[in-house]
């Protein structure tokens, strides 16, 4: 048996999140019944981690174990060829047999978009939060770095999963850019996040950028470890995974 690792971009707008659920269409199933059409064979792509229905990846990383013996770049363009125009593999190769693609994984790197405008896009509204009200860069900027570091997010965390035992998670970067157009855009970089976790941090900033919570708040809010301390959680469409570190 080969192990295979992917790396796959995805519009996540169609999709109810990564993982396989019944009765439901999902990133995973649709790599799943695109490669064992290729290879002949039941196949379980094992993600990085899991996505939300409506979030987006641009190199989110899966690996999968397979006894067919296609050259990489024909199980590529094969898998390719049958998975939908919404899903790409951009990357496929062989690696060690003991590679995993959710437990090797160092850091990762999300980015979480805002369209600041007082009318709604066309094109942005699968791709973008819409926040009408005008924001201060400045102080959210300022409130974001009070959670650069090591910390418990609980405050920031929805269910937990079955796997998580604790909400310290170490957030190795973070910043804010402005584009030229109407788009804010929050990235961070973390050895792990929590359920919903950049989705509720984007939720208090724009609380803080609206002038509704000062950038001070935000310290307070981690040491409260109480999820009603963070108020709103980001809508999933600007929400995007953009890279996985091994």
């Amino acid at each position: 048996m080969r192990t295979l690792k992917i790396v796959v971009e995805y519009d996540g707008a169609g999709y109810h999140g990564w993982q396989r659920q019944k009765g439901l269409l999902t990133v995973q199933q649709a790599l799943e019944e695109s490669i064992s059409r290729i290879t002949g064979e039941k196949v379980t792509v094992v993600g990085s981690g899991r996505t939300d229905a409506g979030v987006h990846a641009l190199n989110q990383v899966a690996h999968f174990k397979t006894g067919s013996s296609l050259a990489p770049r024909n199980l590529l363009l094969g898998i390719n060829s049958l998975l939908p125009l919404d899903v790409v593999v951009k990357e496929l190769q062989d690696v060690d047999e003991l590679f995993h693609a959710r437990f090797d994984v160092k850091s990762k790197l999300y980015m979480y978009q805002i369209f600041n405008a007082p009318f709604r896009s066309a094109f942005y509204r699968n791709y973008a939060w819409h926040v009408y009200a005008s924001l201060n860069l400045i102080k959210m900027e300022e409130g974001l770095s009070f959670l650069k570091g090591a910390h418990d997010f609980s405050s920031f965390c929805g269910k937990k999963k079955d796997d998580e035992f604790n909400c310290i998670r170490d957030i190795k970067d973070a910043r804010i850019e402005k584009t030229n157009l109407e788009l804010i855009r929050i990235y961070m970089e973390a050895n792990g996040f929590l359920r919903y976790m950049v989705r509720t941090i984007a939720g208090a900033l724009v609380d803080v950028g609206m002038g509704k919570r000062a950038p001070e708040d935000i310290p307070l809010i981690l040491d409260a470890k109480d999820r009603t301390k963070a108020g709103i959680k980001a809508p999933p469409q600007g929400l995007f995974l953009m890279e996985v570190k091994y």
